[in-house]
């Protein structure tokens, strides 16, 4: 199994949040498919969601809730098994009536209770089943590790393990926490992903204050990653603040080292997705350097990242720069072939838009390893970035060809 980054050992809980997971019936295998996480005392919220233009009953609903209570929420209902995506007015009914429930039982508002589901597209949510299960739910709720963990395992779908990281840090006298859980194996172009992430933390900060916060971390890692170019119509990235630990972000060196903090757990949640893709056999980390903006970088290594013809090469360990090189000239930027250099590992594989002298088995034997380093250097100005992806296998193909039977 590839890994970059696996889940911790130790999982660092901030103060203020419960966890709780039940098998509600949603799933045919009769795994946990409905998740609970709650904020005792409610929690700050900030948000980013899919950039599809076909979202699903969840998204509606979320996006409601944070603009009518000005960014509060009180508790995230999760189910896996199903996207309750392109169910027309009947899905986001389902939606409501879930969260009302859930308020019900909770005795809050059904808007402070956000949504969120994965799963397969176009099928009714079975509400009955879900309403059915959360009273056990909800009486299962507990702030220890064994429940936080059983939050991240209900959540997955295609997923082969878990997607947890954590950070705590020290700003004053006092101590922030925070923790990420994520779930993303297909279905992965970050615009978001199919990808669900949620982030909890003690931190006492508003929904304003966390919004830039939560952007930047995302850009710098979950948006630069893609395993099939395939942008999800359920993408959630979720930051909920609880206040707990009474640490505020007065001054611009407590931002800074939150800020830190939640993009390295972004970074790691960022690694652990990508190495676990489905059929994955290579990740690549993907360096795009030199370009003018960060805009173009982005477009080259978006470029190269979901050319089939490039992610098949990876996937046969085949040293082959000619498909990487055409990739860049058809991005749709103004690139100038003669200025472009490659590297696969150490070696430099093409030299100015044309073929240089290298060592083709030992660049195999690179690709081969279960992750590899590839830089592509256009010529053209100072800015670069890091792109995660992956190579694209028969497992992959075999995967997705029945994911509906």
């Amino acid at each position: 199994m590839i890994s970059l980054r696996r889940s911790p050992e130790k999982v660092r809980l901030p103060k203020g949040f419960s966890f709780s997971a039940v098998a509600a019936g949603i799933k045919v295998s009769g795994r946990p498919d409905l998740a609970l996480a709650e904020a005792v005392h409610g929690a700050s919220a900030a948000a980013l969601f899919t950039q599809n233009r076909v979202v699903a009953a969840p998204i509606v609903i979320g996006r409601q809730a944070l603009v009518s209570t000005g960014g509060l929420v009180r508790a995230v209902i999760v189910n896996s098994g199903n996207a309750n995506c392109a169910t027309g007015h009947r899905g986001i009914q389902a939606c409501e009536q879930v969260c009302r429930e859930a308020g019900n039982l909770l005795g809050v508002p059904a808007a402070e209770i956000f949504p969120s589901s994965t799963g397969i597209i176009g099928v009714q949510l079975p509400t009955e089943k879900i309403r059915a299960a959360l009273p056990e739910l909800i009486a299962a709720r507990s702030a220890d590790e064994r429940a936080a963990l059983a939050f991240a395992d209900a959540i997955m779908t295609t997923d082969t393990r878990r997607k947890i990281a954590s950070a705590r840090l020290r700003i004053g006298s006092k101590e922030v926490t925070l923790l990420g859980v994520a779930k993303g194996a297909g279905m992965i172009h970050p615009q978001l992903a199919t990808m669900l992430v949620y982030l909890f933390t003690d931190l006492k900060a508003s929904a304003r204050e966390l919004q830039p916060l939560l952007r930047a971390a995302c850009d710098g890692s979950l948006n630069c990653t893609s395993i099939d170019g395939d942008t999800s119509t359920n993408d959630t990235v979720l930051l909920l603040a609880s206040g707990a630990s009474g640490v505020g972000l007065k001054d611009a060196g407590a931002r800074k080292k939150f800020s830190s903090a939640l993009t390295a757990v972004c970074q790691s949640l960022a690694e652990q997705i990508v190495s676990d893709g489905e059929g994955v056999q290579h990740v690549i980390r993907l360096f795009v350097e030199q370009a003018r903006s960060r805009k173009e970088a982005l477009l080259v290594a978006r470029t190269i990242a979901h050319s089939m013809l490039v992610k098949t090469a990876w996937a046969g360990a085949d040293p082959n720069w000619g498909r990487i090189l055409a990739a860049v000239g058809r991005c749709g930027a103004a690139i100038d072939p003669s200025g472009v250099q490659i590297f696969i590992g150490s070696q430099k594989v093409c030299r100015n838009g044309m073929g240089c002298a290298f060592d083709e088995r030992q660049a195999h034997r690179t690709l081969a390893q279960p992750v590899c380093d590839v830089r592509v250097l256009l010529g053209r100005g100072r800015v670069g970035v890091r792109f995660l992806t992956t190579d694209l296998t028969a497992e992959y193909v075999r995967i997705n060809a029945d994911y509906s039977t």
